[in-house]
């Protein structure tokens, strides 16, 4: 078993582009309204950009509003680790991928059905892999 959250910055560094290394490992924000999956449809998964873990299902997405790729319940409560984060003048719970504790975004309990969760997440955190068969 690969051991994902020792790995050294310099492997973190040519793995990620500097967008993604900004907002994976230093934990930054994407601007608001930009990133590639906020208005993504297409039926598949949303893995981590940087260990390709299975993070969210294209069934879960749902329009927010909020400017980020947003989600009611990840793939596998498991998959996903929560932090308290201080920043900003504010108090929130920040999100980060269980195996490489790379940057996510953040979860809020303002959510939809069932869960009343909104995963809000930084779309250079993820890559997408397709359901359709081609």
């Amino acid at each position: 078993m690969e051991d994902w959250k020792n790995k050294p910055d310099s492997f973190w560094r040519e793995q990620l582009s500097n967008d993604q290394y900004a907002v994976c490992r230093k934990g930054a924000t994407e601007k608001p309204f930009t990133g590639k999956y906020y208005h993504h449809h297409e039926a598949g998964i949303y893995h981590c950009a940087g260990c390709n873990l299975p993070l969210f299902r294209s069934e879960e997405k749902y329009e927010s509003g909020s400017g980020w790729p947003s989600y009611w319940a990840p793939v596998d409560p498991k998959n996903i680790e929560t932090v308290s984060d201080t920043s900003h003048g504010m108090v929130r719970t920040e999100i980060r991928c269980a195996r490489c504790q790379a940057h996510l975004g953040h979860v809020f309990e303002d959510g939809p059905a069932p869960t009343y969760q909104r995963f809000c997440v930084n779309s250079l955190s993820l890559n997408f892999s397709s359901s359709s068969r081609k």
